[in-house]
């Protein structure tokens, strides 16, 4: 095994354990839903911050699991077209589509980074009075969503670039 197939390894067993990680967040979210839910509508009580709670856990569901996905191949391809190409063309494919992937995260996380910072200098925290504060631990998410992209990403890379050199 070659160091890059080592280097791809570890980074694909990573995000299935944040994957994984993330997982739990969603059962979370939706038991705190049904709360929401229960509580609004059978008793009449509803509180913002609960409310607010639904997407402060959506964020890192969304952005933790673009790379499980990317990991696992349940990212939007267009099907129709790619299942015609041959062998070489998919990887030439798989090839590109991970190197733009990375160009696109490096971007996202060198632009959220002062959007973060700005947002903790402030001390950033909801408009609504009984809100959950602290707005910037949800935005630090993005870069740190983006910059898990970027390394599933590279893998990607190294594996389609390992088997079309082998092909």
């Amino acid at each position: 095994m070659t160091a890059a197939e080592k280097l791809a390894g570890g980074i694909d067993r990573f995000i299935d354990l944040v994957g994984r990680a993330t997982s739990w967040v969603a059962l979370i979210l939706a038991l705190v839903m049904g709360a929401n839910v229960l509580l609004r509508y059978g008793f009449s009580l509803g509180w913002i911050w609960a409310q607010e709670l639904e997407w402060h856990l959506l964020v890192p569901i969304v952005l933790f699991g673009m790379s499980y996905a990317l990991r696992h191949g349940e990212h939007v391809r267009v099907d129709i077209l790619y299942a015609g190409f041959q062998p070489r063309t998919k990887l030439a494919i798989e090839l590109l589509s991970a190197a733009l992937s990375m160009a696109f995260a490096l971007i996202v996380v060198w632009l959220s980074i002062p959007y973060v910072g700005q947002s903790w200098s402030i001390g950033e925290g909801t408009a609504n009075p009984g809100g959950i504060d602290y707005r910037y631990v949800i935005k630090a998410f993005i870069p740190a969503g983006f910059a898990l992209l970027f390394v599933q990403s590279l893998s990607q890379a190294i594996r389609a670039g390992l088997q079309l050199r082998s092909a």
